[in-house]
């Protein structure tokens, strides 16, 4: 077993290297992925990783959104023979104090995605922590269970080989709905989660990716399609359920 950590980055170039100095000083790899950024943040990004050890770059040319920009980053750490990446937002919102934990607990459940789910503080947006709430009642709807706590949080440890191979074989969403799909698809892979919590803060300065219409838009699309293909599955996913329940007794 073999980890690192990967940090998608749109428009927060200097906050991602601020965390990815603290990671490599702890002697983690940490792989960033700059998902088309202009001009100035592309090469701040390109400066800082050539000068610091452990840390590798991959460059997308265009903006392909979060999830293009994870499944970047999952190639290259494959590449590096990384078999768990730790995936944390560039933006500086999630408790990075928490990534040791949850490492050690991907240590002891590889088999497992370690997911983060969110403790709000009172600079939560009302719409983020409702969306948040709907995006998980639809996730209960399309797995047939209620272990998906959050489907939203982008603080998790990837098993990178199972991951890759749902992005090689089926459509998945690569912007705002990525987060949603990949961790309903895992679970249909029988790569089951384990939540633990994390703190999630929003600076008053902060700058979000996240655009409230279009990207609520995408999401419900998202669950749309992964709905359909819940009807399809049914029959297995109904066997799944009844083992994993007698599994887990």
């Amino acid at each position: 077993m073999k980890q690192g950590v990967l940090i998608p980055v749109y428009r927060h170039g200097k906050t991602a290297c601020l965390l990815a100095e603290r990671f490599t000083s702890s002697g983690l790899p940490v792989i960033l992925a700059d998902d088309g950024n202009d001009a100035e943040t592309r090469y701040y990004l390109a400066e800082y990783a050539a000068k610091t050890q452990g840390t590798a770059l991959v460059r997308l040319e265009k903006n392909m959104g979060k999830g293009g920009a994870v499944i970047q980053g999952l190639k290259k750490a494959a590449e590096l023979g990384l078999t768990h990446v730790l995936q944390i937002d560039a933006d500086g919102q999630h408790d990075a104090g928490k990534a040791v934990f949850f490492l050690e607990k991907s240590a002891k459940h590889p088999d497992m995605i370690i997911c983060g789910y969110p403790e709000f503080d009172e600079t939560a947006p009302k719409s983020r922590v409702t969306g948040r709430k709907i995006s998980t009642f639809w996730a209960a709807i399309v797995t047939l269970s209620l272990e998906l706590k959050d489907v939203l949080c982008g603080f998790r440890v990837y098993p990178v080989e199972p991951s890759l191979r749902i992005t090689k074989f089926s459509f998945v969403d690569r912007r705002m709905g990525f987060d949603a799909e990949i961790l309903v698809r895992l679970y249909w892979k029988k790569v089951f989660p384990v939540f633990f919590p994390v703190k999630i803060s929003y600076p008053e300065d902060g700058i979000s990716n996240f655009r409230m219409v279009r990207d609520n838009i995408r999401i419900s699309w998202t669950f749309c399609r992964l709905f359909f293909g819940m009807l399809f599955r049914l029959p297995l996913l109904i066997t799944q359920k009844i083992k994993h329940g007698k599994e887990k007794r």
